[in-house]
């Protein structure tokens, strides 16, 4: 059997953002879910994680959780056999961002947090299809489960993550980034340019779909890790 699929899901998501995918390439692959809620900071989200994970792995992250996995193969490259990257900005948050974060973490402590998720993740960051208010919210439940110390703890995060260009350069892995077409969040552009540092890195856009693509086109996303990851019933 390959090696286990370590999913890392991003800011104030749980195990169903990749819930497609897990069923669909779940009977060829063992997955594991890992969520970045302890710590303050992308190193000491995976500094936490490093005990639980199996001696060799693939990477999946979104978001806050591309950073983590980022910073996973700058702990431990031997143990990663390759990575994909949705939605991952590999720059620090500009201080504009941070600003606005620090706003949406004020509604948060202030018992908003609903709001502040309506900020976090807009509507107009997700593709225009019938089906966007039904993952909009998902997006509310998930967050409300995971409750506003997560989201505090992973904002800080998100305002001190480090500039990973250095790391990316230094990738001997295949690595896959997956960019929705029309995220307004994190856009192709970016994502084009992350897929760009990495040697062996490559860019796969997914029509109709925007900062969720996972969701918002599960069939597309599971077919290009499929791909990507060598998985045989998928391909069929």
């Amino acid at each position: 059997m390959p090696e286990p699929l370590v999913i890392i899901p991003g800011m104030m998501a749980d195990a169903r953002m990749f819930l497609p995918q897990m069923v669909q390439l779940g009977t060829e692959r063992a997955m594991q879910v890992c969520l970045p809620v302890k710590g303050d900071t992308v190193e000491q989200m995976s500094e936490a994680m490093l005990p639980g994970l199996p001696p060799r792995f693939a990477l999946l992250g979104h978001g806050l959780g591309g950073d983590v996995v980022l910073d996973l193969i700058r702990r431990v490259p031997e143990r990663v056999t390759r990575a994909v990257l949705m939605a991952t900005d590999p720059l620090a948050e500009p201080p504009r961002a941070a600003a606005e974060r620090e706003a949406r973490m004020v509604a948060a402590r202030a018992g908003r947090l609903a709001e502040a998720m309506r900020t976090e993740i807009p509507a107009a960051a997700l593709a225009d299809t019938p089906w966007r208010d039904d993952i909009l919210a998902l997006v509310q439940d998930m967050a409300l489960g995971l409750g506003e110390g997560v989201f505090l703890r992973q904002s800080r995060a998100l305002q001190r993550r480090p500039d990973q260009q250095k790391t990316m350069r230094r990738v001997k892995l295949p690595v896959l980034v997956i960019a929705g077409e029309a995220d307004t969040l994190v856009p192709v552009r970016r994502q084009e340019f992350t897929a760009n540092l990495v040697p062996y890195g490559r860019l796969e856009v997914i029509a109709e779909a925007g900062h969720l693509a996972m969701l918002e086109q599960p069939e597309a996303v599971s077919y290009a890790l499929a791909a990507f990851l060598g998985e045989p019933m998928m391909l069929r």
